[in-house]
């Protein structure tokens, strides 16, 4: 067993000067990388850096154009994922490969169950399991189907069975997206126990405090390229990543304003739904970004279907700029100027198979319709100014928007509701899986949105971020507001915190 990565001399894996293009693009530009055992890699870089594709050509998706990679100095040809996944590569996407309706056993052993005399040995396979997910720390019911977990135990599932086919390398993307803070600490515990016993890291995420906690080196990719390989990570900073990233200084991380605040617009009473919000009560004016903190489960997503007419609400009342409204479903709420970026934009806010453009034009089609025939060129050059205005990165408006990358699917998704001129915009997890980049012009947008009078509520499990952008701030715990702070500089994460777990 490996205790450090001072054990090895020769690195367990090298990627060298590996290039791959597709159609029209250039993804990667001779990227170089290398890993030894017991040691975590911080992998970053913005959506479209090449990151991916640099990941699916160790995983056995891509063969690269030329460049070699090497597994403990032995040069290998890693044509399919089979073949990765036999020298011992795991890789763990963020939407994670497991089968939803199979229990936690059966997937850590899905393909490579054991048997005895002809017959799957079900006692082996639990002894086992029960064995790696102790040695994880974790108890996971080995009998609920895996679609029955939570997130963080669908997600040490994902890890043990990479323990389970013996991986010697392992590649978390974007692991923490939709973990709690107390989950995301036990996922780093469980990296930092992994590291230990000898296996290699690689780790991608936008979450560059992580990375920073983390890491024992850092390499950045801008462009399809290499522009930093940083080994004393202890001695930079986050505002130097992001600047290697970008490819440009940023002035400030949050680049929040202070616009006028109007009158109130939309004023929530009483508000309840069973117990996943329990009696709502709160103002939001014009020109104001209100903030919804919270634990993961707090009521935050709850409250933003009640206000879009996703959900019904049991009791209460909504007004909308004096006059109360009951939005019966979300067309009523998008009528009357109320939009909703989900939480899930993959499932809840676009349409994958569906080109960008038409994406664009669904909840707009009365623009665009004339004679009951849709005008498609009219469609085309309104999103065609959204492309340019957001900086959106489409080989053209048909690219299918289930092929762009988390960033790009999410400023589709803006344009949408940008092009209805909505008054009341409800961002929840806006930034969730995007680069930095496109967080910082997320929040210049938001910025444009209420200097224009608009109103913004603003959910987010990144309480750096509410904090930044946000004029007050509401906390939820277990379906009620616990409290609200005025936001100003002497506003905590600890004080929100305290709030949300009630201490």
């Amino acid at each position: 067993m490996i205790d450090s990565p001072a054990d090895f001399e020769t690195p367990i894996l090298e990627m060298r000067d590996i290039v791959k293009s597709f159609p029209g693009v250039k993804a990667l530009k001779g990227v170089s990388l290398e890993l030894r055992s017991g040691e975590a890699l911080g992998l970053i870089g913005e959506n479209g850096a090449g990151k991916s594709t640099l990941i699916k050509a160790l995983g056995g998706v891509h063969l690269p154009d030329s460049g070699d990679i090497r597994l403990a100095g032995r040069e290998v040809s890693l044509r399919s994922p089979s073949i990765s996944q036999s020298e011992g590569i795991a890789i763990i996407h963020q939407e994670f490969s497991l089968a939803p309706n199979l229990n936690s056993r059966e997937n850590l052993f899905l393909g490579k169950e054991k048997t005895q005399y002809g017959f799957i040995d079900y006692r082996s396979e639990e002894e086992q399991a029960r064995i790696l997910f102790e040695s994880l720390g974790m108890k996971i019911d080995l009998d609920r189907r895996c679609c029955d977990l939570t997130v963080a135990e669908q997600q040490t599932v994902e890890i043990a069975r990479a323990l389970a086919s013996d991986a010697r390398i392992i590649v978390m993307d974007e692991p923490t997206a939709a973990l709690s803070q107390q989950e995301v600490d036990k996922l780093l515990a469980i990296i930092e126990d992994l590291k230990r016993k000898g296996i290699a890291i690689i780790y991608i995420s936008h979450r560059l405090e992580e990375v920073l906690s983390l890491a024992d080196r850092i390499t950045v990719l801008r462009d399809g390229e290499t522009v930093a390989e940083e080994t004393n990570v202890s001695g930079v900073s986050k505002k130097q990543l992001i600047e290697w990233m970008v490819g440009r200084s940023l002035d400030e991380e949050f680049p929040k304003r202070n616009p006028t605040i109007g009158p109130v617009r939309l004023s929530v009473k009483g508000l309840s739904r069973g117990q996943a919000v329990q009696n709502a009560n709160f103002d939001l004016r014009g020109g104001e970004v209100l903030g919804i903190a919270g634990l993961v489960g707090s009521g935050r997503t709850e409250l933003a279907r009640l206000l879009f007419g996703a959900d019904k609400a049991d009791t209460g009342s909504v007004t909308l700029d004096g006059e109360a409204v009951e939005f019966e479903n979300p067309r009523y709420a998008i009528e009357r100027g109320i939009c909703l970026l989900t939480e899930d934009r993959k499932e809840q806010g676009l349409i994958l198979v569906h080109s960008a453009v038409e994406n664009f034009g669904l909840p707009n089609l009365k623009v665009f319709v004339r004679n009951v025939l849709l005008d498609q060129g009219k469609e085309r050059t309104a999103f065609e100014a959204y492309v340019d205005s957001l900086k959106i990165k489409v080989s053209s408006v048909s690219q299918q928007v289930g092929n762009l990358s988390g960033g790009n699917q999410q400023k589709v998704v803006l344009a949408k509701w940008l092009q209805r001129n909505a008054d009341i915009l409800i961002f929840d997890e806006p930034t969730r899986g995007i680069d930095v980049g496109a967080k910082y012009e997320i929040y210049l947008l938001i910025n444009q949105l209420v200097a224009a009078g608009k109103s913004v509520l603003l959910i987010s499990s990144e309480l750096s971020e509410v904090i930044g952008m946000s004029d007050r701030i509401l906390v939820m715990r277990e379906g009620r507001i616990q409290g609200e702070i005025e936001n100003g500089q002497g506003t905590t994460q600890e004080a929100i915190l305290s709030m949300a777990l009630d201490t």
